[in-house]
């Protein structure tokens, strides 16, 4: 049997007695807690779900995006590819980048210094070549999340703002950051509740039974904290009204 680090050491010692599973607010205080400990930089917190859903049928799939309170707690970087008007909408909104064919061959030569990806519905026949390159990275724009459209500057604000995209995995599990651990606990709870709260608003009409099975929290080298998914709606209408 491997011995015990001195980090699992103290993690032991910090849950020793936390009670599991617990409310998303008691399980950020304690992460934020634990972090202090053992922690030596500014963590991400993360919320992982398991939700009943049959991933296989296309009506159970679930992609969506949603605009976190407090942000993530770090510049996104954007990236628009449109014509003639759009282009000055999306510098003037605030973009990283734009433009059309420039941004496109910058791309396909290997380019990747943004986070999202925005494009009007007339320049997707020219990003079809990039999909090998932009899918895998999880770059490529999408209707579903908001990133092919004609209100660029929308688009624009809204990822500076905190947007963020959860999709259902193979194993019908989201993943998705929530801010930094050195955020105020209240605007973690916020990011919390207004993440959940869109998942839970995202339920398939066709999904049966108990729709999230599991939740937990975490952060990036941290322990995860099972939430009390019993009482995850009131919770969550608790805190975003």
């Amino acid at each position: 049997m491997s011995k015990i680090t001195k980090k699992q050491k103290k993690l032991q010692e910090l849950l020793a007695d936390f009670q599991q599973p617990a409310s998303g607010r008691d399980a950020l205080v304690k992460l934020q807690e634990v972090s202090k400990e053992v922690a030596k930089f500014n963590e991400t917190v993360e919320c992982h779900m398991r939700l009943g859903i049959e991933v296989k049928h296309a009506e159970q799939q679930i992609r969506s995006t949603v605009v976190l309170p407090a942000g993530l707690g770090k510049e996104v970087r954007v990236c628009v590819i449109a014509k003639g008007p759009k282009v000055n909408e999306a510098k003037d909104a605030g973009a990283d980048f734009y433009g059309t064919e420039d941004i496109i061959d910058k791309i396909a030569g290997g380019w990747f210094e943004f986070d999202t990806l925005i494009a009007t519905p007339d320049c997707m026949g020219m990003l079809g070549k990039l999909g090998r390159v932009l899918g895998p990275k999880g770059l490529m724009p999408n209707p579903k999340t908001g990133t092919v459209t004609l209100d660029i500057a929308k688009a624009v604000k809204d990822a500076k703002a905190g947007k963020v995209e959860f999709r259902a995995d193979k194993q019908g599990m989201i993943h998705c950051p929530i801010g930094k651990v050195q955020f105020t606990i209240e605007d973690l709870v916020k990011n919390y509740g207004t993440l959940v709260d869109a998942v839970l608003r995202a339920k398939p009409s066709a999904a049966k039974g108990t729709y999230v099975k599991s939740i937990y929290l975490t952060t990036t080298m941290g322990p995860s904290i099972k939430i009390d998914s019993k009482n995850l709606q009131s919770e969550v209408k608790e805190i975003v009204g």
